[in-house]
């Protein structure tokens, strides 16, 4: 990471307008990204002004995953605001993104034009790109691949076809992030794992991207001790607790429950929440199937259960702080994942991880914040044993990281990055000197 030194533009006050489909209420890692960053700006001074979908409390509304209007609504806020900076918060499904099962060369957003006709800089942060694997593991849906004769040599059709459209448009995707990377004035990734897989490798275009860590720091005022936040939950007291959460689709790995062996003095708390906007179907956002789901519903007597439900849903940021101090790691058996959130919101609680083996985890793990295993029951329980044996030296590498987190300095980094933009693009000669790096 790099950290700056601000001079002669404390008080440059900057217009930015931050477009995110996604929006708080609406529930999803995205907006509420978009929401912490807009809020971390706005403290340091900056006037920003969000643009969301109608079910987002932003300054502006109107795009919507399913409208083919999203680009000129962009350009004429733009028009109406006089932003210095359009700042875009990229996950192609929540601008629209259309696939062709037959011409990949037709792959499309509702929000090219506006990339191609939008004459104020552009800033682009990148939440997901994917290897060839994953990309094609969206597509999977158990629940057409069920034990049902009757209707399994349809479903299997169908199953084949979703698979073909996601192989043939995965050279098209990628080449979509890239069009949309050099029509930025400058792109944004949380790891440098995403850099290099958006560049695939290439330096020139390596070049053109800042790793910026995903934000993260406790909701409360002061850190809550565990017992508290434990009794806050109804949890046991004389076990250490792993956490498991998140949205129900098969992508976040849940049927790794099924077959754990989770450690004798180890509970594993889980909560599952409805995807993203609830009113509209998920495979129209992200590829996901709403019914490709895994319930679980034990909760049982919490004191001796192994695995206890919360079943409270999408949770506040207040509530998730609570949860985080109640627990003692992060359990991330995801099969397929650009980044996560969630993995950063636990570090910034002190919370090790254990995850896949998947580029953007193993990254961390190098770091010796977590530790990746192949996608297995076993490997999972036998990594809950180690990291507990070894939790001490985790959560002091964990405590020096946080401090790159914290909404305050991610928003620094973005202010250093705009004048920058700004800079090369208006001819003011901005003061940033970098005076540490990675």
């Amino acid at each position: 990471m790099m950290s700056y030194r601000l001079d002669k533009y404390d008080n440059f006050s900057l217009k930015i307008l931050m477009v995110s489909t996604e929006y708080p209420p609406i529930p999803g890692g995205v907006g509420r990204y978009a929401k912490n960053l807009t809020d971390g700006l706005k403290r340091s001074g900056m006037k920003v002004s969000v643009l969301c979908n109608e079910k987002g409390k932003g300054d502006y509304w109107g795009i919507d995953p399913e409208n083919g209007n999203n680009s000129k609504i962009i350009l004429d806020v733009i028009d109406e605001y006089v932003p210095d900076i359009v700042h875009i918060q990229l996950e192609h499904g929540l601008y629209g993104l259309k696939m062709d099962a037959t011409n990949p060369s037709n792959l499309s957003t509702n929000i090219d034009e506006f990339y191609k006709e939008c004459e104020t800089p552009i800033i682009t942060t990148f939440h997901s790109a994917y290897p060839l694997r994953q990309w094609i593991g969206l597509s999977k849906h158990p629940n057409l691949l069920g034990k049902n004769m009757i209707t399994f040599p349809i479903n299997l059709s169908k199953q084949i076809i979703a698979y073909w459209k996601r192989f043939i448009n995965y050279r098209s995707f990628n080449t979509a992030n890239k069009q949309k990377m050099r029509m930025s004035q400058a792109s944004i990734v949380f790891s440098n794992y995403l850099a290099k897989l958006i560049a695939e490798n290439d330096e020139k275009s390596l070049k053109n991207f800042t790793v910026i860590y995903h934000g993260a720091e406790p909701n409360l005022n002061m850190p809550l001790k565990k017992k508290e936040a434990r009794e806050a939950y109804s949890l046991p007291l004389n076990r250490k607790i792993a956490l498991f959460f998140g949205f129900m689709t098969h992508t976040k790995g849940w049927d790794i429950l099924n077959n754990m062996d989770i450690p004798d003095d180890w509970a594993m708390v889980i909560n599952q929440s409805e995807n993203l906007f609830n009113t509209i179907k998920p495979s129209s956002i992200d590829g996901h199937d709403n019914q490709n789901r895994v319930l679980h519903t034990e909760r049982k007597n919490t004191q001796y259960s192994k695995i206890i439900n919360l079943n409270r849903g999408f949770l506040t940021d207040k509530e998730l702080s609570i949860l985080f101090y109640a627990c003692d790691i992060i359990i991330l058996p995801y099969t397929v994942t650009s980044g996560s959130g969630v993995m950063f919101d636990a570090l910034a609680h002190g919370l090790p991880f254990i995850a896949s083996d998947l580029g953007f985890f193993r990254e961390f793990a190098n770091k010796g914040l977590g530790i990746v295993v192949k996608r297995k029951p076993n490997e999972f329980a036998k990594a809950i044993k180690k990291l507990g044996a070894n939790y001490a030296q985790y959560t002091k590498r964990i405590e020096e990281f946080n401090k790159e987190l914290t909404w305050d300095n991610v928003a620094l980094q973005h202010f250093a990055l705009y004048t920058s933009v700004l800079g090369e693009n208006k001819g003011i000669k901005n003061n940033l000197f970098p005076y540490a790096s990675p």
